[in-house]
């Protein structure tokens, strides 16, 4: 319930920045935000933390809270819409959401990679599930992910096809909040040229890594092969944790 809360707050405030209630571009300070609310003040300070994160909102130490001047110039690269890592979520084309086709879908055993980057035993079985992702029928994804069975017990071929984080956030509440991810691009091979329409002479985008959880559980190891016109990438950097 606490994580719903503080999501759902997230996203009103989103939503109140996008429609540009806050004239002054600063926010509230927490005990307004928690009376208006009627919620309690660390409920308010987590969800402006995620904000903060995502680069959307920054404190001035002494002055209180603002809007980053840089996500109302180009809304388009902050492209988080939900409050979790899912691509249907991060990746976002003038507003259309991304469809998804079900490639493959499999229970599988876990291997020894597997069990030592998502923290399982010997034994435990995981659901590969190998998807392609299309903007108006134009392939730019092909995507490859395991995800353990014990964590996400009820993945259906159904659920598979639409958002699984979104699934997963809607049924229990936790979001897919952290991950390590690598980015490359290397050349592209015949697979990828086939399902993402490419030149043999043209490269792939290569992100691979491990989605977590709130609270650091491993949640999927992903490999996501992108047609090198959609590889964009923008952070957000916080030097403040490293000190």
């Amino acid at each position: 319930m606490a994580d719903l809360v503080y999501q759902n707050i997230m996203k009103d405030l989103k939503n109140r920045i996008k429609k540009n209630e806050f004239d002054s571009k600063r926010l509230p300070d927490e005990r307004s935000l928690s009376e208006s609310y009627g919620v309690s003040r660390s409920s308010v300070k987590r969800a402006l933390n995620v904000l903060a994160n995502q680069g959307i909102i920054f404190k001035k130490r002494g002055s209180g809270t603002f809007i980053n001047p840089l996500y109302q110039k180009n809304r388009s690269i902050f492209q988080y819409e939900g409050s979790n890592l899912g691509v249907t979520d991060s990746f976002k084309s003038d507003g259309k959401i991304p469809k998804i086709k079900l490639l493959d879908f499999n229970v599988i055993p876990a291997d020894n990679e597997l069990q030592t980057e998502l923290f399982l035993d010997p034994g435990d079985f995981v659901y590969e599930i190998k998807r392609l992702r299309t903007f108006e029928d134009k392939p730019f994804m092909i995507e490859l992910g395991y995800i353990p069975i014990k964590v996400v017990p009820n993945l259906n071929q159904e659920r598979v096809e639409g958002s699984i984080f979104n699934y997963f956030e809607d049924t229990t509440g936790k979001s897919v909040t952290k991950s390590f991810m690598t980015i490359t691009t290397e050349p592209s091979n015949k697979g990828d040229q086939k399902l993402l329409n490419l030149k043999p002479i043209e490269p792939v985008g290569v992100m691979e890594g491990i989605f977590f959880l709130d609270d650091g559980t491993p949640f999927e190891v992903s490999n996501m092969r992108l047609h090198y016109k959609y590889l964009n990438y923008n952070t957000f950097v916080n030097l403040n944790e490293n000190r």
